[in-house]
């Protein structure tokens, strides 16, 4: 985030003013729990988060959605709960929708999608408290729990995460979805596979 301060023409920085929060809190974990060898592929990054900033609450409960890890089932499946709740608050739905990655999500882990349900059940949270403490919290939980999974490349799925949320937050913003990673869809990481398993064992 320093080098995305620094070519957007702001002072030195790890949080930088043309860059949502959020977004920023994403790239700085990611890039704390790639491997050194992994971390040379979020260097061509750098510039696709330049210029994606905004009030837009959609912006904060998009990139929280998180990837689902096995140790982290029942935090994970909260968080995708509490994303969904503020979406659907945001766009007028009914109390209880989610969006279809959402749905899978939960669907691969049914005892935590359960159990989640009845912990969060009556309970919300308000704009200011989901921006300034569940997204982030959420973000944390998912970029650690990737980094830990026993799962044979975390550097690819946080590679993948990251992207994904650049152009979550690229559509929000207004801009082309994939605008900033060169047409649509990331790369994968040099040398590496991708890997886009919802849940990581």
């Amino acid at each position: 985030m320093e080098m995305a301060s620094y070519l957007a023409g702001e002072r030195w920085s790890d949080d930088p003013g043309c860059t949502h929060p959020l977004l920023a809190t994403l790239a700085r974990d990611v890039n704390d729990y790639t491997s050194d060898a992994g971390r040379a592929a979020l260097a061509g990054l750098v510039p696709s988060v330049i210029g994606l900033a905004g009030e837009d609450l959609h912006i904060d409960a998009r990139t929280a959605l998180p990837v689902v890890a096995a140790e982290r089932q029942q935090v994970m499946a909260v968080s995708v709960l509490a994303c969904g709740r503020v979406l659907a608050a945001l766009d007028g739905r009914p109390d209880g929708w989610l969006d279809e990655q959402s749905r899978a999500v939960l669907a691969q882990v049914p005892l935590a999608a359960r159990w989640a349900r009845g912990f969060t059940r009556g309970k919300t949270a308000s704009p200011e408290i989901f921006r300034r403490h569940s997204a982030p919290a959420t973000v944390h939980a998912a970029v650690k729990g990737i980094a830990q999974a026993c799962i044979p490349q975390p550097d690819q799925m946080l590679y993948d995460l990251l992207t994904g949320a650049i152009d979550e937050c690229a559509a929000s913003a207004g801009r082309a979805t994939g605008q900033g990673t060169g047409g649509g869809t990331a790369a994968p990481a040099p040398d590496r596979e991708p890997q886009n398993t919802a849940v990581a064992h």
